[in-house]
């Protein structure tokens, strides 16, 4: 059985559909990227996985315990790190962590173990005694990192935790993370950062106007994609095009140049590639065209991501 399984989740504000039918699981240990543009639905399918907002429709089990009906158990397996600091600028990392460790319940010498662990985990140790308000951005993301993994949950649901921060601290939350996962406890990692997302998620949802538009392991979601050829050439694509239908795409950037692009599959061989090129170079050639550059674009989850959410700027 899943740790968490979200089935037909849906939430509405009025006539606007923020989350439309989602569904997936998310195994124990994994750390599970949840990508969409702003807008998308991640944070409000978020917030009612952490038991913020009550969905419309659908459920929301995590350990085997419904959301509806047992809360009350749920709510001691999550833990939440906002993109908005959820820390006391005036408490020092140490009375921050044991603030938020009685709120949990945690008490006596199990608390200090607790908190001394966090501190060691989120390289605080040396600041533990400094006001989080002075604190630098990383500081402050590790520490509200922290404070989500005092009561050890079974869940954590990151949204953005790298945003503003420096690169010392990426590395050391994004290291942070994987321990956690490899100490058994699942993760949700939201985050713009394609580059964190493909180094640390075992597997990846992507999701706009509320809906899942794909989710699996990195090398699934490429696998069946491309790694593009691309020859940048003097001519026009009403001239070139008729001539490499079937063999090639022909995208017009200028008025005299193109970019003629081979799509490969990741199952195309090189032989294939190799025959198709000569033949597209032969036909260039009786075009009287001249190649300006040839390049290799391979296929990533910023281009799927792309592809698939479309390259419009979203506010």
């Amino acid at each position: 059985m899943s740790l968490l399984e979200v089935v037909e989740l849906r939430k509405s504000y009025g006539d606007f559909v923020a989350v439309n039918g989602l569904s997936f699981e998310i195994q124990t240990g994994e750390v599970f990227g949840l990508l969409g543009p702003n807008g998308a639905g991640k944070s409000t399918t978020m917030t009612m996985i952490a038991g913020l907002k009550r969905a419309d429709s659908g459920s929301i089990t995590l350990d085997g315990w419904k959301m509806s009906t047992h809360f009350h158990k749920i709510k001691n397996l999550l833990g939440l790190v906002p993109q908005d600091f959820a820390i006391y600028p005036d408490l020092t990392a140490r009375e921050n962590l044991n603030f938020f460790g009685r709120l949990y319940g945690i008490k006596g010498p199990t608390l200090q173990q607790r908190v001394d662990k966090i501190l060691d985990q989120t390289g605080l140790m040396q600041n533990a005694n400094g006001f989080a308000g002075t604190f630098s951005g990383g500081m402050k993301r590790r520490l509200n990192f922290g404070v989500a993994l005092l009561h050890q949950p079974k869940l954590v649901i990151l949204d953005e935790p790298t945003v503003g921060v420096d690169p010392q601290s990426r590395s050391h939350l994004l290291d942070c993370v994987k321990q956690v996962s490899a100490e058994g406890t699942a993760v949700i990692y939201a985050s713009h950062y394609m580059e964190e997302v493909e180094a640390i998620c075992q597997r990846i949802a992507i999701i706009d106007h509320g809906k899942l538009l794909t989710c699996g392991t990195l090398d699934n979601l490429l696998s069946a994609n491309r790694a593009d050829v691309r020859l940048r050439v003097h001519g026009t694509k009403p001239r070139l095009g008729p001539r490499l239908v079937g063999l090639a795409e022909v995208d017009e950037i200028s008025d005299d140049e193109v970019h003629v692009i081979l799509p490969r599959s990741r199952r195309d061989s090189v032989f294939a590639i190799n025959d198709r090129m000569t033949l597209i170079l032969e036909i260039l050639k009786q075009a009287g065209t001249e190649v300006l550059a040839i390049d290799t674009e391979e296929y990533n989850l910023e281009r799927l991501f792309l592809e698939l959410t479309g390259r419009r700027l979203r506010d």
